[in-house]
């Protein structure tokens, strides 16, 4: 049995792909050679199909393709703002933040506060995740 290789980067098993399709192997072997190799959660026997039809056609180049999104509202500027308004007030709310910042969602907010700023509620006030000596002894 082989050591399997955990959290592999998706261009490594598109070029494993594209190797095992050069050597004419049919997709399902291929499938299975992953399996075997990456675990159970690699990539589905379809998206292999997809892959191996796709190197058939012409396609060389083993990266995805850049997607369109929605484009996040979240930015250093909006951050810095926040930032800048919870430490007029530290016994602030999302609510009263929303308030302040009526284009951005409280989901939105509270994802600012907590993980882009490390804030963390402490006795109806909000203080830095990590505290410094002087910020304990206080």
């Amino acid at each position: 049995m082989f050591k399997t290789i955990s959290d592999p980067a998706d261009c490594e098993v598109h070029s494993v792909i594209r190797f095992l399709n050069t050597k004419k192997d049919k997709p399902s072997e291929i499938h299975r050679q992953l399996v075997e190799i990456y675990g159970e959660n690699v990539l589905t026997d379809g998206m292999v199909r997809k892959w191996v039809r796709q190197f058939n056609h012409g396609r060389t180049n083993v990266h995805d393709e850049a997607r369109s999104g929605r484009p996040s509202v979240v930015n250093d500027g909006l951050v810095a703002k926040v930032n800048e308004k919870i430490r007029e007030n530290r016994r602030f709310t999302i609510r009263m933040l929303f308030d302040e910042f009526p284009q951005i969602s409280n989901t939105v907010l509270h994802e600012i506060v907590t993980n882009r700023l490390n804030y963390l509620k402490f006795f109806f006030r909000w203080v830095p995740k990590m505290l410094t000596d002087v910020h304990k002894t206080k």
